[in-house]
């Protein structure tokens, strides 16, 4: 392509960005009037974040049980204080891991998660107790929710920017609305520095022409004022046939503290990805890779893909005093992404060709919209001596989600069929008709209460209570067909925590949350009717910080049930019933150890029964029941292991060894993906306290794998890479 950005993004008529910039400046009006208001002598000195972020201080590894996070709730807890499964992953560790990705750093690092990202769905979509997908799995970007339209999500994707990665394992409804049954994944930028500086870059070479130049700076400008900026570019050609991808990802925000109580944060972030334009290889039997096909790239030559993400938020934070906090965010964010490929592929046994479809020709571009805010306040009494922290508030949204595409539209296609090997790709051609297919729109609000009660000095109670009320107006542009419907929901969770002794927790909590049976952002006519799919979970364990952090383990053990699936009627397979259940139950056990004497071991690990408790699908016309099947895309183990040896001055080893398990392929349970285990390796040398050289090798014994796909055709990592890289800091 001829520039860096060929495709601008499609941005929102001038009187809605009138409207979004007022409201905006209301809010932070509103909440300066107030701090000028407050006595001089009620104010306490605050952080500019009230979360403690690891990022690049501190080692950072392993399950970080006493640094606090908004992960598990609203109040600001610990992991050890929180009645739930909590990975909190820095992004030194990340950096240091040479995980470039967040795929990576959250299936390398997090307990328990699989990946499951395709060009199609955007690559941001993981799979997590038993649970899979963007409507399961929520992705969330500094606390704001990344809605998935038409079950995509694109952002973010590099990790140069990130300080830290808050992972909640298991349902996160009463945190975050419908969509989270799985857990919750929230990234969290790099932040202004009003305490110290930070001027860091890193240049990076690798196999198959890959190449990375990175920079960022942070610091104060003056007493009232701090920034940060972070830039990272990627190319590379692939290591598949026609596999080359370019990447740009920035974050910048700006702080301006005009009290001690009071601190403002303008902030955008976002990212241009135009990934490898590659959908994996079909299979000649089904279950069964074909190696040599692997590295084929069956997409017409002119396919094309890209991805443009953009968020820009406000953020006010006032504390008058040590009882009392006020919180508020308004953001405004953008999506924008196209695609344009020959995405099927099937082995023809009769003729010996690949077939490529044509109802899989398929351009579509999705255009998406979110404008909202949430204020929150926090509330510190003591009832009856028991201290006691509240957090009330609201969140309120609107989305705007397009969908272009030439679905319908019959197309002069070139080679439709091609060799396995020597093949000319052929072209797009022509997309034939192609326009606005649908729009919808959805108006949505929620009120959210978090509460711990701290009973006595070695028992909490902590609980939350969330409502949501989204509203969705559908209209299709081609037939006329219209859907409106309200999805509200109630999450809600109740737990308990008793530490017999210090740094030793014992939690249970039971949790109720919400699942969509189809994005509520491009919510069909056929499915307005459908309730949520509603979901409960049981969770138990116990938590342990030992020898001043060096030894933290966690162990748990759960059973989640989701009802209210989308079932053929076992009488007339023509007709959907929402009456399905499945239902998972497993134990996570996680471990970082400092061994000493330049030794660190992180480890965890996942076994998990996910299964179809109450399920048909249709199969020829003929309604089959799945009951006592695992849910497709789901490994029921999967563990992650990292050894870590500083062996001399300057020097340091890592390996780590990532384990994902058996994945079957459909509800049948006919087929499935074989389990695989790869090996990252580094070496590390800082010859100074400003530089460090890293040399990595990712998958390291050259393995052979598939991380999705369904019976007919696989979608394959990446063989063994090499990458050479230098940080330096100034």
């Amino acid at each position: 392509m001829s520039s860096a950005f060929p495709h601008p993004p499609r941005f929102a008529d001038t009187a809605r960005l009138r409207r979004v910039t007022a409201s905006l400046a209301a809010m932070a009006a509103v909440l300066s009037a107030s701090a000028a208001a407050a006595q001089d002598g009620s104010t306490t000195t605050v952080e500019l974040d009230p979360i403690s972020v690891v990022g690049d201080q501190g080692p950072g590894a392993g399950p970080n049980l006493n640094v606090r996070s908004n992960a598990g709730s609203r109040l600001g807890l610990t992991p050890l204080e929180t009645p739930a499964s909590v990975d909190i992953i820095s992004g030194k560790v990340i950096r240091e891991r040479g995980q470039n990705t967040l795929a990576e750093a959250v299936t390398q690092n997090a307990t328990g998660f699989s990946y499951m990202g395709t060009p199609g769905n955007g690559f941001v979509s993981f799979s997590s107790r038993g649970f899979t997908g963007v409507t399961s799995v929520t992705t969330l970007y500094d606390g704001v929710r990344l809605y998935p339209g038409q079950g995509t999500v694109t952002f973010p994707f590099d990790t140069w920017t990130v300080a830290q990665i808050d992972v909640l394992r298991g349902p996160a409804s009463v945190l975050y609305g419908e969509g989270a049954i799985g857990g919750a994944i929230n990234v969290i930028p790099k932040k202004p520095l009003f305490d110290r500086r930070r001027n860091e870059a890193r240049v990076f070479i690798g196999s198959n022409g890959q190449a990375g130049l990175a920079a960022g700076s942070a610091g104060p400008i003056n007493e009232n004022l701090a920034y940060s900026l972070d830039v990272s570019g990627v190319r590379g050609d692939g290591w598949m046939d026609r596999g080359e991808y370019k990447s740009l990802a920035f974050s910048g925000a700006l702080a301006w503290r005009p009290t001690d109580a009071l601190t403002f944060t303008l902030s955008h972030d976002g990212g241009y990805n135009e990934p490898s334009r590659y959908f994996g290889a079909p299979l000649r039997t089904a279950g069964v890779m074909e190696k040599s096909w692997i590295r084929q790239n069956y997409n017409v030559r002119d396919s094309d893909i890209w991805f443009n993400d953009n968020i820009t938020q406000l953020r006010a934070e006032w504390t008058p005093n040590e009882a009392f906090s006020l919180r508020a965010v308004g953001y405004y964010v953008t999506s924008n992404r196209y695609w344009q490929n020959a995405e099927s592929y099937r082995w023809n046994a009769t003729t010996g060709l690949i077939d490529r479809p044509t109802g899989n020709w398929i351009a579509i571009k999705q255009e998406q919209e979110q404008v909202g805010g949430r204020v929150d306040a926090t509330f510190r009494t003591t009832p009856f001596g028991m201290a006691n922290e509240t957090v009330v508030g609201f969140d309120a949204n609107n989305f705007r989600f397009s969908r272009l595409n030439n679905t319908g539209y019959a197309a002069p296609k070139l080679n439709p069929s091609l060799t396995p090997f020597g093949f000319d790709p052929g072209f797009w051609g022509t997309t034939g008709v192609y326009n606005r297919e649908y729009r919808s729109t959805t108006q949505q609000y929620s009120l959210f209460l978090d509460n711990r009660l701290k009973v006595t000095d070695t028992f909490s109670v902590v609980a939350g209570l969330r409502y949501d009320n989204p509203e969705v107006d559908y209209r299709n542009l081609r037939n006329g067909s219209q859907a409106n419907a309200t999805l509200d929901s109630i999450g809600w969770r109740v737990g308990a925590i008793y530490e017999p002794i210090r740094n030793l927790a014992f939690y249970a909590q039971y949790s109720e949350a919400s699942d969509p049976v189809t994005s509520i952002l491009s919510l069909p006519p056929a499915s307005a009717g459908y309730k949520l799919s509603s979901g409960r979970q049981v969770e138990v364990g116990v938590k342990q910080s030992l020898w001043d952090g060096r030894l933290e383990w966690t162990l748990a053990g759960y059973y989640i049930v989701k009802k209210d699936l989308l079932s053929r009627d076992p009488n007339n397979p023509a007709i959907t019933q929402q009456v399905g259940q499945q239902s998972s139950r497993g134990v996570e056990a996680s471990v970082g150890l400092e061994l000493g004497q330049g030794w660190r071991i992180d480890a965890n690990g996942t076994l998990l029964d996910a299964r179809y408790d109450d399920f048909n699908e249709s199969v020829g016309g003929v309604s089959v029941s799945r009951k006592g099947k695992t849910p497709a895309g789901v490994p029921e183990t999967v563990a992650n292991l990292w050894v870590t040896w500083g062996f001399a001055d300057q020097w340091k080893a890592m390996v780590g060894l990532q384990y994902v398990g058996k994945t079957y392929t459909s509800a049948s349970n006919d087929y499935s993906r074989p389990e695989y285990a790869l090996v990252n390796a580094s070496l590390q040398w800082k010859p100074t306290d400003y530089a460090t050289l890293d040399f990595r090798v990712k998958n390291l014994f050259d393995r052979t794998y598939a991380y999705a796909g369904g019976d007919l055709q696989w979608y394959y990592g990446a063989p063994r890479t090499a990458e050479l890289s230098l940080h330096v800091r100034f």
